[in-house]
C-alpha cells in the first residue's frame, strides 16, 4: 500500500476568472457576456456565474462559528447532528374523530410536534352552532370551540412529549386560553408543556383585512400573553412572526425579511412595555418563514433571518443567548398547483432540503395537495416521508451547517441581509410596521413586484412545470370525495351544548380582567374560563371592541393561477361541447423538419388548454387542408423549419385561410420577414420570449371560451 496522496487536480494548471471568461465567449459568439451569464433577482440582487474566494473574504470568521453570534451558520452548537430538526405537521381536518385519527398516525410514523389550525368560525370569534358560523365552521380548519373539543382532538397524545403550536388568527387569546386549560386538565405542569401559541396580530391583519379590536389593544393582548406565558409556562412561546401574507401576495426574499424584522420590533416593544425584560422578550418570539423551491436563496434567506435578528436584539440590549432566533420553516404556498399536483413533491422536496441546509428548527412540509384542500392521508405521508427522508437517507443531519463556507450562499446571505435591512430601514423611518401597513408602503412594493414576476411568468421566464411548461392535459384530476360538513357541524353542536349545560359560560371575569392593568391577567383569566368550559364564542365576545382594525388585505396569490384559470375555463368549454378547444397543427415537410416547432407548439397551447391536434406533416397545401377539414378545428399553427417558410408559408396559410381556418399562427420568430407571412395571410406569431399568457387569452377569446 502507498502512502502516497494522490493529488488528482495536480497534473492541470487552475485557469484565473479571466481565461475561463475568455473560453465562455467563445461560446457565446458574440453574445453579450453581462447579459446572458448574469442574472438579476427580484430583490435587485445581480446573481454572478461564478464565485470565488474575492467574493466572500472569510478571514476573521465574519458568520461566526455555529450557535454564536451573529447566528448565520445556525442557532445551535451542533446543528442539527444530536437529534435532527423537529418535524412539525399542520392538521386541519374539521372532523374530531377523523383530526384525531391523523393525528396519532402522523405520530406514529415519525412526526414529533403538530399544528392545529382552527377554522373560520374560530378565527371569527363564533361558536360553530351560531348562526354567524355558516359558511365558516369547518372551513379551512379543525372544529374546535372548547378545550373539551382539543382534548378530543388531542386524545392519546402525550403532551408531555409531542409540542403543539395552534392557529387561532385574532383569536389567539381564547385559542392560548383552550391549549393552557387542556394541558392543566391533564396535569402538565409549567415545565413540562411545550408549544406555540403564536399571537400575530399584524399578520392576521395583512392576510385577512380586519381584526375585532384596534391595533393598540391587538398589541397590548400580544404583551399580555407574552407576559402570562413566561410567567406560566416557560417552555412555550406567545409570540409568533409569520410572512406568509406577504410572501403568498408575490413579496420579495427581502421584503419578506424586512417586515419579519419590523413586525418583530413591534412585537417587542408590546412585550417589553408588558413588563418583561428584554431576554425574556426575545425568546417569546418564533419566526415563520415561508421557503420557496429556489434553492440556494432560500438557504441564503434563512441564515440572513437570524443574521437580522441577532443584530437587532444585541442593539435592544439581550443577551448574546436570548439573539438566537428560533425559526420555523414552511414551504412556501405560492408555488403549489393545482393542475399536475404531483409536480408539488419536487418543489417541497427543494423547498424542505433548502430549510434544513438554512438551519431551520422545525420544518413543514405542506402536502403535495395543499392545494386541493383538505390534504389525503397519501398527501400527509408524502409530506413527512420528504422530510424523514431527508434526515435519515439523505443524511443532512450528519453535518453541521453544510452550506457554510459556500463563496455563493456566504455572498448571497449577506447580499440579502442588507438589502432586507435597507428595506427595515425604510419602514422605520416610515414609523414603524404598523404605519407602513396603514399607508400602503408594503402593498405598494408587493404589487410592484408581483406585477414583475407575472411579466415573467406570462413570457415563461419563470416556468411553473406541469403548468406553464409540459402542460399535461390528459391528466387524471385529483379529487376529494365530498364531507359531510353539516354532519360535523350538527355534532359540533352536540358538543358545544354538552359544555353550555355545565356551565361556566360567564364573561365577566375576563371582562374585569380586560380593565386591570397588570400584564398577564387577560390571558389568565381567559385560561381560568376555558378550563370552566367557555367556548371560543365566549372568550372572543369579552375581549372584543365596538370596532376594530381594518385594511386592505393583501391577496393571496399562487404563481400557477393565471394558467390554471385558463384551464378550468377550457375544462368548462369541453364539458359543453364534448371536446377541449383545439388548434390544428399544420406540420411542414418529414418529422424532423417540424418536430421541433411542433412539439414547442403542443405545450405552448395547451399550458392554456388548447388541444393540439397533430399529425406526421404534409408535402403540399391539399393534404393539409383536407386534415384541417377533418379535424372539425378552428384554428391552425404553421410549424416547420425556417429553410421552409420562406417558400411554404405562403402557400399554406392562404389555402387554410379559404379553408375556413379563422386565425393561422406560425411557430417561430419571424424576423425580418414578418410582413411577408402576415401578407400571406399568417395572424399570429409564438416563440420564445413571447407573451404566453397574452396570446393563450386572446385566442382562447377568439375560440367563445372565455369572454374577450
Amino acid at each position: 500500500m502507498s502512502d502516497e496522496t494522490l493529488t488528482l487536480g495536480s497534473d492541470f494548471s487552475s485557469p484565473s476568472y479571466e481565461q475561463w471568461v475568455a473560453e465562455v465567449e467563445k461560446t457565446l459568439k458574440g453574445a453579450p457576456f453581462d447579459k446572458k451569464m448574469y442574472t438579476k433577482t427580484y430583490e435587485g440582487i445581480t446573481l454572478q456565474p461564478v464565485y470565488t474566494r474575492t467574493d466572500w473574504p472569510a478571514e476573521g470568521d465574519p458568520s461566526g462559528f455555529p450557535g454564536a453570534m451573529p447566528f448565520t451558520r445556525g442557532s445551535r452548537t451542533a446543528g442539527h447532528v444530536i437529534d435532527g430538526w423537529d418535524v412539525r405537521q399542520m392538521h386541519v381536518h374539521p372532523d374530531i374523530k377523523t383530526a384525531n385519527a391523523n393525528i396519532l398516525s402522523d405520530l406514529d410514523r415519525g412526526v414529533t410536534s403538530l399544528i392545529l389550525r382552527f377554522d373560520h368560525a374560530f378565527h371569527a370569534g363564533v361558536d360553530g352552532d351560531a348562526p354567524e358560523a355558516e359558511g365558516l365552521a369547518g372551513e379551512d380548519g379543525l372544529m374546535v370551540y372548547s378545550a373539551g373539543d382539543l382534548d378530543d382532538v388531542l386524545g392519546e397524545v402525550d403532551l408531555t412529549l409531542v409540542p403543539v403550536s395552534i392557529e387561532a388568527g385574532a383569536q389567539f387569546t381564547a385559542g392560548a386560553a383552550l391549549l393552557a386549560a387542556l394541558w392543566q386538565r391533564r396535569g402538565v405542569g409549567g415545565d413540562a408543556a411545550r408549544g406555540a401559541f403564536n399571537a400575530d396580530p399584524l399578520g392576521v391583519l395583512a392576510a385577512t383585512g380586519s381584526l375585532p379590536v384596534s391595533i393598540d389593544t391587538a398589541l397590548k393582548s400580544v404583551g399580555d400573553l407574552g407576559a402570562y406565558t413566561a410567567r406560566t409556562w416557560p417552555q412555550v412561546t406567545a409570540v409568533r412572526v409569520d410572512t406568509s401574507p406577504y410572501h403568498t401576495a408575490s413579496a420579495s426574499e427581502t421584503q419578506d425579511l424586512a417586515v419579519s424584522m419590523a413586525t418583530a420590533v413591534a412585537y417587542l416593544k408590546a412585550l417589553t412595555d408588558a413588563g418583561l425584560d428584554i431576554d425574556t422578550a426575545c425568546r417569546q418570539i418564533a419566526f415563520t418563514y415561508p421557503v420557496s423551491c429556489d434553492f440556494f436563496m432560500s438557504i441564503a434567506k434563512l441564515r440572513a433571518a437570524r443574521k437580522l435578528w441577532s443584530r437587532i436584539a444585541e442593539a435592544c440590549g439581550a443577551a448574546e443567548p436570548a439573539r438566537a432566533m428560533t425559526l420555523h420553516g414552511v414551504t412556501a404556498h405560492r408555488m403549489l398547483t393545482q393542475r399536475d399536483p404531483w409536480v408539488n413533491l419536487l418543489r417541497t422536496t427543494a423547498s424542505s432540503f433548502a430549510a434544513a441546509l438554512g438551519g431551520a428548527d422545525a420544518i413543514t412540509v405542506k402536502p403535495y395537495d395543499g392545494a386541493i384542500r383538505p390534504p389525503d392521508a397519501l398527501g400527509r405521508r408524502l409530506a413527512r416521508n420528504t422530510q424523514i427522508t431527508l434526515q435519515e437517507e439523505s443524511y443532512l443531519t450528519k453535518v453541521i451547517d453544510p452550506a457554510g463556507g459556500s463563496w455563493y450562499i456566504e455572498s448571497l446571505t449577506d447580499q440579502l441581509a442588507r438589502t432586507a435591512w435597507g428595506n427595515f430601514q425604510e419602514i422605520e423611518k416610515a414609523g414603524g410596521i404598523v404605519a407602513a401597513l396603514s399607508t400602503g408602503l408594503i402593498r405598494g412594493w408587493v404589487d410592484a413586484v408581483h406585477k414583475e414576476r407575472l411579466a415573467n411568468l406570462a413570457k415563461r421566464r419563470d416556468p411553473v412545470t406541469g403548468i406553464s411548461e409540459f402542460p399535461n392535459l390528459y391528466e387524471q384530476p385529483v379529487t376529494r370525495p365530498p364531507m359531510d360538513m353539516a354532519g360535523y357541524r350538527a355534532a359540533a353542536a352536540e358538543r358545544l351544548a354538552a359544555v353550555r349545560k355545565s356551565g361556566g359560560q360567564t364573561g365577566a371575569d375576563i371582562a374585569a380582567a380586560v380593565k386591570s392593568d397588570t400584564p398577564g391577567q387577560v390571558a389568565a383569566a381567559c385560561v381560568q374560563a376555558a378550563g370552566q368550559g367557555a367556548t371560543v364564542g365566549t372568550l372572543a365576545k369579552a375581549l372584543a371592541e365596538p370596532e376594530g382594525a381594518a385594511l386592505e388585505p393583501f391577496p393571496q396569490r399562487r404563481l400557477a393561477e393565471p394558467f390554471e384559470a385558463m384551464r378550468n375555463a377550457a375544462d368548462a368549454y369541453k364539458e359543453k361541447t364534448g371536446h377541449w378547444p383545439q388548434i390544428f397543427l399544420a406540420n411542414l415537410g418529414r418529422i424532423a423538419q417540424h418536430t421541433a416547432r411542433a412539439t414547442f407548439s403542443k405545450n405552448f397551447f395547451e399550458a392554456g388548454g388548447i388541444q393540439a391536434l397533430t399529425n406526421e406533416g404534409f408535402k403540399d397545401p391539399d393534404s393539409c387542408v383536407a386534415a384541417f377539414k377533418e379535424s372539425g378545428a378552428r384554428i391552425a399553427i404553421i410549424c416547420g423549419a425556417d429553410t421552409q417558410y420562406e417558400e411554404m408559408v405562403p402557400q399554406f396559410a392562404p389555402a387554410l385561410k379559404q379553408a375556413g381556418c379563422t386565425m393561422v399562427f406560425m411557430a417561430g420568430h419571424p424576423g425580418e420577414k414578418k410582413q411577408t407571412y402576415l401578407d400571406a395571410g399568417v395572424d399570429d406569431f409564438i416563440f420564445l420570449g413571447g407573451n404566453v399568457l397574452e396570446t393563450l387569452r386572446k385566442t382562447l377569446a377568439h375560440l367563445g371560451v372565455t369572454e374577450s
